[in-house]
């Protein structure tokens, strides 16, 4: 499915958060990796890179949870508990959304999957590049131009 005009808006599961973003994805990913699936209460946890300066919250105040890293930041509804996105630390320049929080999340698909040895035995998606743990920092410049020159 072909991504929706922007800008995007979304929220929570009970609608105290509510979300904007202005700005093109930089990548879409599912995470295999243990962490994401015990945070996501599922087989694994889905993303999408936003460029910062197109990523706003623009109602209410999102909480800090999950594992408390000081160089991963993982934001979430106070009230509903939702896992809404996540920073990291020195990497200022995008924000990891999780795409079902966006109020038509259907375009969405896994462009790369990572810490695919920690993954189910039954799951598969259909990422086009698949990692073992995480790509090699050089290596996302690639799947960046990648992944924006075929969206």
């Amino acid at each position: 499915m072909t991504q929706p005009e922007l800008p995007w808006e979304g929220g929570c599961r009970c609608g105290q958060i509510r979300i904007k973003v202005s700005a093109k994805p930089l990548l879409t990913m599912a995470c295999h990796c243990t962490g994401c699936q015990h945070m996501s209460s599922s087989a694994y946890s889905l993303s999408v890179a936003i460029p910062s300066e197109g990523f706003e919250v623009t109602h209410g105040e999102p909480v800090i949870g999950g594992m408390h890293d000081e160089n991963l930041k993982h934001y979430f509804c106070p009230y509903c508990m939702s896992w809404m996105f996540t920073r990291l630390e020195g990497f200022d320049w995008f924000v990891n959304l999780r795409p079902t929080m966006l109020d038509d999340p259907r375009w969405f698909t896994p462009f790369v999957e990572t810490w695919t040895r920690e993954k189910l035995p039954w799951v598969t998606t259909p990422a086009v590049h698949s990692y073992a743990a995480l790509p090699e920092m050089n290596e996302y410049e690639g799947l960046i131009k990648e992944y924006t020159a075929q969206n």
